[in-house]
């Protein structure tokens, strides 16, 4: 597919392919798909950390389309609307609903955590799973690559052709990895420790390019940096799905649950209509031959 491709809307192309892996896998973790009774998942039976409050984690800023206006109590973005349908269907209202700061990079290490569940765009990979358990994926991902228009990157079609150009991501995403794994460049990649340090490094010339998940990427393009394009995207591994998943602390007895209600969420349509809401915008975005 060339850079003069059919324009495609964005669900429909993710359906087909989907900071955000160390190694990408599709499946979350054995705590269990569905809950042991019928009672497991009563709202005053849920194992909280604080009984009656569902709290949730995600990192600031927090970033559009997943979340809007760095604030992700509104309910808007993505990841807000998909955590709030989970809520609800957990039973619980939004004023039950509370938010913790938790930067991405201490998200998936192991240990005690300061929520219930984390989401922040985080892929679900078999390294992470040793320390943390995962929810079903709620969101397939591909990884694409920003240059600014007047690059030479800009013209690049396979990933082989990446590999002499120096790019760059945030620190501790899959997209720093699928660069390290999948694009093997030249040059050690820069890692920065945001995306918006990612983005001003990109204009700055320091970077020849900086790679992130692909509806970010496409605010990034369409909002941010309107002198920037997307010129490809690409799975981090071939024949993987990369999945984004809620993370929760090990062992922790709430995945079936929030299993329980995604699984719902899917069958009642209302995973689609929010990403029809969310993420709907239409790009043109070829995949990158290898």
């Amino acid at each position: 597919m060339n850079k003069r491709a059919i324009l495609v809307a964005l669900p429909l192309l993710l359906a087909a392919i989907g900071c955000a892996p160390e190694d990408s896998d599709n499946t979350a973790t054995d705590v269990g798909s569905s809950p042991t009774d019928s009672t497991q998942c009563e709202k005053d039976n849920l194992p909280l950390l604080t009984p009656g409050t569902l709290t949730i984690g995600t990192d600031s800023p927090a970033y559009d389309p997943w979340f809007s206006n760095n604030d992700p109590t509104n309910g808007k973005g993505y990841e807000s609307a998909v955590a709030y349908a989970v809520a609800e269907q957990l039973g619980f209202t939004p004023d039950e609903v509370t938010w913790v700061k938790v930067p991405f990079n201490t998200s998936y290490k192991p240990g005690e955590k300061n929520f219930d569940f984390d989401i922040n765009q985080i892929s679900i990979t078999p390294q992470r799973a040793e320390v943390v358990d995962f929810s079903d994926g709620y969101y397939q991902a591909a990884q694409a690559v920003i240059a600014l228009k007047d690059s030479p990157l800009a013209d690049a079609t396979s990933v082989s052709e990446l590999a002499d150009y120096k790019l760059g991501a945030q620190t501790g995403t899959t997209s720093l990895t699928a660069i390290r794994d999948v694009i093997q460049p030249t040059q050690e990649p820069a890692v920065f420790e945001d995306t918006n340090a990612a983005k001003q490094a990109l204009l700055n010339g320091q970077v020849d390019g900086i790679v992130a998940d692909l509806p970010t990427a496409f605010y990034i393009t369409a909002v941010e940096i309107p002198q920037g394009t997307i010129i490809g995207q690409f799975q981090p591994e071939t024949g993987q799905q990369e999945e984004f998943g809620m993370l929760f602390e090990k062992g922790s007895g709430l995945v079936p649950c929030v299993n329980e209600a995604l699984a719902a969420l899917r069958e009642d349509g209302t995973l689609d209509q929010i990403q029809q809401q969310w993420l709907s915008d239409v790009v043109n975005v070829p995949e990158l031959q290898e």
